[in-house]
């Protein structure tokens, strides 16, 4: 046996028996998918398993992986998968072999894992370091007398209670921010969306996968999202609010109650950062927000290609109308990051990669934030357009666009940008 061929031979398939445990497979070979080609893993495509990983196994769909003799076998139990932690970028997803009537997938980032040197190791890259986002700060046992002491000084606020309820029982974590006092902090506006993005995670189709949090069902008052706003600017640490959250759909839809409430906040504070979320289609929204003092935007995007964004965002709008936004916001002095939902096998083909470079050029945007997309695997591929050209790999996919770019910041979450609004 070659010495390649027995690095990879220690690269063993894992699965999870009908009790619930997980095994390893000794003598059978751990493999990988990426789109929807099965492939073998390599010692350089792993990182040890991150302590904050979670573990989950795939129902229905049986677990592969590659005997002595060069076989793809099923083994006596179903697929297993990791879910990574934010800063992580996945690079393969787990191999297995759909059953007949599988049920679709929850709405998560699903990435190979294996063991390996004996340990467990996942299919990644580590790509961004931010302590505000380790999960060990986060619902901790003073959130709840936190979550009181909110609503004592912010009373008869909508908002308040829904984050509270978005703390508590979903666990969001730039909802539990606000209770924290610290940081990126969320303030949902719109319970309406011009989108219906294929992963979405608030809103899905009752018959589809259930959606990982509950969107917001009323529309806030501007006193409600001023208040608040102030509120969290004024007492937490490189404060930061947010519209555009998981539990919401367009906040630039409801321009007219942001672009109010930035100007009354602004009244009573010049501290921290405002930031949207949005994916940036409602072009006349983008601008009322902005001209009233938007100090950053997160444009949702998962492809600089018109078909295959439309097959994706199947939206009321175009990705023209996503550039002018794009466009205007940079005009007037507004830091512009990239939220990139990344699917291996996608966004590093070909095609994919030369329309961002294009993209890139044309548009200064300051940051790309790569982010795992959350799905089932088999639903994205028979949505998405087929591929035209080869893949790059993700590594040489993030190298390509830092070449394109040497300026451009690539990670995976919201710098703190200071006191950079305009007065």
């Amino acid at each position: 046996m070659s010495d390649k061929r027995k690095k990879k031979s220690e690269i063993t398939a894992l699965f999870a028996a009908s009790d619930g445990e997980i095994y390893d497979a000794p003598g059978v070979e751990a493999l990988a998918r990426i789109d929807d080609r099965i492939i073998e893993l390599e010692p350089e495509d792993l990182i040890p398993l991150p302590e904050t990983a979670d573990l989950m196994f795939l129902p229905d769909r049986k677990a592969i992986g590659r005997n002595a003799d060069g076989e793809i076998v099923e083994l006596d139990g179903v697929a297993v998968s990791a879910i990574l932690p934010a800063g992580y970028t996945r690079l393969f997803m787990p191999a297995f072999k759909k059953e007949k009537n599988a049920g679709m997938l929850p709405l998560y980032g699903y990435t190979a894992v294996v063991l390996y040197k004996d340990e467990l190791y996942a299919a990644a890259v580590y790509t961004d370091e931010n302590h505000k986002w380790d999960p060990a700060g986060y619902n901790t046992g003073s959130l709840k007398k936190l979550v009181k002491q909110v609503k004592k000084d912010l009373p008869d606020n909508r908002l308040v209670e829904h984050l509270a309820n978005c703390s508590l029982e979903w666990h969001c974590l730039t909802a539990q921010n606000i209770f924290y006092h610290r940081w990126e902090a969320g303030i949902p506006t719109s319970p309406s969306c011009n989108a219906n993005c294929l992963g979405c995670i608030s809103l899905q189709p009752a018959e589809c996968c259930p959606s990982p949090q509950e969107r917001i069902s009323f529309r806030p008052t501007v006193e409600e999202v001023a208040s608040l706003g102030t509120y969290h600017l004024q007492t937490a640490p490189e404060a930061i609010i947010s519209f555009g959250q998981g539990c919401e759909g367009e906040p630039s839809l409801a321009a007219d109650t942001i672009a109010e409430a930035i100007k009354q906040i602004r009244k009573k504070t010049s501290n921290g950062q405002i930031n949207i979320n949005s994916n940036a289609g409602y072009t006349e929204g983008i601008k009322k927000i902005v001209d009233a003092g938007l100090d950053s935007m997160r444009v949702s995007i998962i492809s600089a290609n018109d078909e295959s964004y439309s097959a994706y965002y199947r939206c009321s709008y175009t990705l023209d109308n996503v550039k002018a936004s794009i466009k205007y916001a940079l005009e007037h002095g507004v830091y512009i990051s990239l939220n990139m939902l990344y699917f291996p096998g996608f966004n590093d083909r070909e095609e994919e990669a030369a329309a961002w470079v294009d993209f890139l050029r044309e548009y200064p945007i300051q940051m790309i934030q790569v982010r795992n997309l959350n799905i089932d695997p088999d639903v994205f591929a028979s949505v998405m357009p087929k591929a035209k050209g080869e893949l790059l790999g993700t590594k040489a996919f993030i190298n390509m666009l830092a070449d394109s770019r040497p300026d451009l910041v690539i990670g995976n979450f919201s710098h703190y940008q200071g006191n950079n609004h305009k007065v």
